[in-house]
């Protein structure tokens, strides 16, 4: 996008009251953000779910300076701006509806055809923890992935310090504008992530840092990923909410099963427990789990056993993903009419017996 529309985005996004969704909202209503700040206010409010105190700060003239003062520092530290309707703006965050309107990258990132997976997890980490998130790297290199994490203390910084060991990509998702570093300590580290990745932001350089923000960041860290992995964490923590927010996009989750009696492994046990995550022992249960490849190598033939004998639920599972191709367990439960714990078990057995197979995403289909 050019200077003129992306100071009316910014100013958009400067706005109270106006989030990320509502700001899609908007802008897919009128056209463009240029277009819903010259629009009559009357017209706005025709539109669903706008009401008069959303918009009872838009057409204030400060949003427009405040745009073009943040446009300066941008052109200034040569601050790349990803538009969410644009081509280079991260393709799976597309598809998460509180994506940022705006991202602002710096460094060297490259997400084409890329597998992606973040790494978050306590920040008072273990050596057992940071032992299991450095082989776990070293393991899925060779799958040339990359690595995001929030760039924090503990397993974040880990996780990336392992990313740039194996020449791997590696993305910082921050909680404050790209004016700044937190912790400052890891400045020392900029210079690798940038010449070999980057980092994330949705925030301005005139934003106050708190530490709600990094609640907010986590949606990015989350969005970008095929799958989250939560090494380490206590029964209650920021890692935790990155995992629901993965989710909530429909994104694999994956934790590291710890001692009940460690504190850190709380978190991760309950997200297993509670059936919130796949159980991480072993790092290649993540190709196994999101079906992944080596560059060249060719899918194993699945032989499908001839007469298989299918039950009655199992008959009714597999004519539907038949008939509908690949489908999400819980479609699959509501449109069977089975409860899920049962279309579980059952999709278990069907695996077991070679007719389907699990695939990223939460999917599932007939072989």
């Amino acid at each position: 996008m050019n200077t003129e529309q992306l100071i009316y985005t910014l100013a958009l996004q400067h706005v109270p009251n106006i989030g990320d969704i509502t700001a899609k909202k908007l802008i897919k209503s009128c056209g463009s953000a240029e277009a819903v700040l010259k629009e009559k206010k009357q017209n706005l409010l025709k539109i669903d779910g706008i009401g008069s105190a959303t918009i009872s700060d838009l057409f204030n003239s400060s949003h427009i300076v405040a745009a073009e003062n943040e446009i300066k520092f941008i052109e200034d530290n040569n601050i790349a701006c990803l538009y969410f309707m644009d081509n280079d703006y991260p393709e799976r965050l597309k598809h998460c509806i509180d994506g940022p309107i705006v991202l602002f990258q710096s460094g060297n990132i490259n997400l084409k055809e890329k597998r992606i997976i973040s790494i978050v997890g306590a920040r008072k980490i273990t050596t057992y923890g940071i032992a299991f998130c450095e082989k776990l790297v070293e393991e899925l290199a060779v799958f040339n992935l990359v690595i995001v994490s929030g760039f924090a203390y503990g397993t974040d910084i880990t996780a990336q310090k392992a990313a740039l060991q194996h020449n791997l990509q590696t993305i910082g998702c921050l909680a404050h504008g790209l004016n700044q570093i937190y912790p400052k300590t890891h400045k020392k580290y900029m210079v690798d992530v940038e010449k070999h990745g980057g980092f994330f932001t949705d925030f301005w350089s005139t934003d106050v840092f708190d530490r709600t923000n990094f609640l907010k960041r986590n949606r990015i860290i989350a969005g970008l990923s095929e799958a989250t992995v939560v090494i380490e964490s206590a029964e209650k923590g920021g890692s935790l909410v990155t995992a629901d927010i993965a989710s909530s996009y429909n994104r694999d989750v994956f934790a590291v099963p710890g001692r009940t009696t460690d504190l850190q492994s709380v978190g991760c046990n309950n997200l297993i427990k509670y059936q919130k995550a796949h159980a991480l022992t072993t790092p290649l249960d993540i190709p196994y789990i999101l079906n992944w490849q080596l560059e060249g190598e060719k899918k194993p033939a699945v032989q499908k056993q001839l007469f298989v004998e299918l039950d009655t639920t199992e008959k009714v599972i597999y004519n539907y993903l038949k008939e509908n191709e690949k489908q999400q367990l819980d479609v699959i439960a509501i449109n069977c009419n089975l409860p899920i714990f049962k279309v579980s078990s059952t999709l278990l057995n069907m695996e077991l017996k070679g007719v389907i197979r699990p695939l990223p995403g939460k999917l599932f289909e007939v072989i």
